[in-house]
């Protein structure tokens, strides 16, 4: 589902009429407000520089941002109030209804505990919501046992490849039962709010009727937490890769929790270089490893492996 449209009510009323000119055939994946820069949107053609009109057109005849594109954008996305999302901003993002989401950047306010909030904020990206439904109907059969267990499954790709959006739908089909498979119990820990991206609690993504969600918290707790308070089946996480996230899937595979998780790698040579990833394989605690490829686009599954990387 493309929320692009959605996504333009939250921009000033001047980026909401350029952007609404474009051709109907871009669809738009994100919009980058840098201020006194040029418009940019990243799109299903790549990056594409536009100009007052609406046009496609080269870097120097691009729209400029301004100063009050952002200010006005940010009354818009916060409603009024920047302090409500004070919570959100800390963390340099905001979930809007529908799944969007709003990055922001600018001068960090420092606290007892990290980061207190963003002020001067001058760089923001929209991301449109990309819920692709179906789209790992392909591969599901292989994560299944015999049995009708879920198989331990990490999920590898490069950054914008579409790891998140295929582990979200796995979610929604082991949920909501797939083929032969009945539905389980699936608790997702969405450390970045983007697997279900929940706006005030409600998941605004299709996780599937047995999915609980711990919003915003760090993974390694957050799996912990649902052990021990929603009794999950399986367990779903996005980028790990600190050692506090393998001693947290450690304690999950020893309560009996199926994990599906996500990491950041190039292939399968690249993630048995990462020493975290290294310990893991090595352990054989995932039964398969599905390699995402960007060589035709987002969402390309390269294939399907078991633990010692034989292709299935």
């Amino acid at each position: 589902m493309n929320h692009s449209g959605d996504i333009y009510n939250y921009l000033s009323v001047g980026l909401r009429n350029i952007l609404g000119r474009l051709e109907p055939d871009i669809t738009v994946r994100e919009i980058r407000l840098r201020v006194e820069k040029p418009l940019i949107v990243n799109s299903s053609r790549g990056e594409l520089f536009i100009d007052g009109q609406g046009n496609v057109c080269a870097p120097q005849n691009a729209y400029t941002v301004t100063v009050k594109d952002i200010r006005e954008t940010l009354e818009y996305v916060s409603n009024y109030s920047m302090y409500a999302y004070e919570e959100e901003i800390k963390n340099g993002f905001i979930t809007m209804a529908g799944g969007n989401r709003v990055g922001v950047c600018g001068r960090t306010v420092g606290g007892e505990n990290g980061i207190k909030t963003i002020r001067n904020i001058s760089f923001i990206n929209l991301r449109v919501a990309s819920e692709i439904k179906g789209c790992s109907d392909t591969i599901m059969d292989k994560l299944y046992s015999e049995g009708g267990g879920v198989y331990h499954t990490l999920i590898v790709s490069a950054p914008c490849c579409g790891k998140t959006t295929l582990l979200r739908d796995i979610i929604r089909n082991i949920s909501d039962g797939f083929g032969r498979n009945p539905g389980q119990t699936v608790g997702v820990a969405d450390e970045r709010s983007e697997i279900a991206a929940c706006n005030l609690g409600v998941p605004q993504n299709d996780v599937g009727m047995r999915t609980d969600v711990l919003d915003g918290c760090p993974k390694a707790y957050g799996m912990t937490m649902l052990i021990r308070s929603m009794a999950p089946r399986v367990i779903a996480v996005d980028e790990i890769g600190s050692d506090s996230d393998v001693k947290a899937i450690a304690y999950a595979v020893n309560c009996g929790c199926r994990i599906i998780a996500t990491v950041h790698a190039s292939d399968y040579a690249d993630l048995r270089s990462k020493p975290t990833m290294k310990t893991l394989l090595e352990m054989n605690v995932f039964e398969r490893v599905v390699v995402l490829s960007g060589l035709d686009g987002p969402g390309r599954i390269e294939g399907v492996y078991d633990a010692k990387g034989a292709r299935i």
